[in-house]
């Protein structure tokens, strides 16, 4: 009893820690993102702009019209696309499934790409709800073939290649409408398909926090059947769970989260796939009420970090914010790649 007890304890002060640390990390990088840039503004300064409302007008402007929409864009967007990949890892039971992978982000961004175009060409007026739409209807029908593939191919391995295939025939698509895009057009369609958390305003924000907090929301909510399901079909099914009602709920969950970050973002890799296997591995457990919240904050803190690289390791260079999630998310996957490839052979 005793034993148990101490195990009990040490794992909640695992969990305190683990978060304690996301926290941290979090606020540094959020104030290191506002301080970061072409101008140099203190930390004194910023402190003074947000919560007193004084300072100089034009780095004012800057922080609140420029890097604050833009930080808060990818704590949101990140945050979702580790949720996105948590739930189709629960879904297929492959460690390496994610958004980018089995190409619903790539499903998303040619729906966005397609819309955007038609909107542009006819001079018809845009919103951040149409394109959070057309996403959802591109990462719909991307999941839609990637499950018809998943009820044909028993292997996990060959469904993964499927999954990539279906991504580069919707990338493909994509860069097909940014070719063909009037003059004019291609520069917004090129910047977008190039993947960056710039050029977000305090509406969008609003309008993606909105669809990620209630996805988000929802995702956390459901951790108790998620939970089961993770111990098997028919475990779930024994303890009354809807397993077809709830396979569907996570297909629309991880759509909606996906079609978020591609409607604003365009597209960014690895961070479905890497985010879930770090947050388990901080907190040493896979149960969903602990993992759902640190995987979002992780997300976060991901994004923040490798969009920090992105605009200042070269400045005034801007990287593709893809380029540093794969640098940094690329070889967290290789790692559990071997790590399930030496469980297969042993068992």
């Amino acid at each position: 009893m005793k034993t148990e007890r101490f195990s009990e304890k040490r794992r909640r002060c695992r969990y305190l820690a683990a978060y304690a640390v996301l926290l941290v990390l979090f606020a540094v990088l959020f104030m290191w993102n506002i301080n970061a840039g072409s101008v140099d503004i203190s930390v004194r300064e910023i402190c003074g702009i947000l919560f007193s409302g004084s300072g100089d007008e034009m780095q004012s402007d800057i922080i609140c019209q420029i890097r604050l929409p833009r930080i808060t864009a990818a704590a949101v967007l990140g945050g979702a696309l580790a949720l996105a990949g948590f739930l189709l890892q629960t879904f297929f039971r492959n460690p390496i499934a994610g958004p980018f992978v089995l190409g619903i982000s790539s499903g998303a961004e040619m729906a966005v790409a397609a819309t955007m175009v038609f909107l542009l060409k006819w001079g018809l007026p845009s919103s951040s709800w149409i394109m959070i739409l057309a996403a959802f209807a591109g990462a719909l029908l991307s999941m839609g073939f990637v499950l018809i593939l998943s009820g044909r191919i028993g292997r996990s391995s060959m469904l993964i290649v499927c999954g990539v295939m279906v991504g580069y025939i919707c990338s493909a698509i994509t860069d097909f409408f940014v070719t063909f895009a009037e003059d004019s057009d291609i520069v917004n369609l090129y910047n977008w398909s190039m993947g960056s958390f710039s050029g977000i305003d305090w509406e969008n924000t609003a309008v993606m926090s909105a669809v990620v907090g209630v996805a988000s929301a929802a995702v956390f909510f459901c951790a108790k059947p998620i939970s089961a399901y993770q111990m098997g079909e028919s475990y779930a099914k024994s303890v009354g769970v809807d397993v077809r009602r709830f396979r569907m709920v996570l297909v629309l969950l991880s759509s909606i989260l996906a079609a978020s970050v591609a409607a604003f973002a365009g597209p960014v890799a690895f961070v479905g796939i890497a985010v879930p296997h770090i947050t388990r591995w901080l907190l040493d457990t896979s149960k969903p009420l602990i993992v759902i919240p640190a995987c979002f904050l992780c997300g976060s803190v991901f994004c923040l970090f490798c969009d920090l690289v992105a605009r200042t390791l070269f400045a005034p260079t801007e990287m593709r914010i893809s380029t540093v999630t794969a640098i940094f998310g690329a070889p967290i996957v290789i790692l559990v790649m071997v790590k399930k490839r030496r469980r297969d052979e042993i068992s």
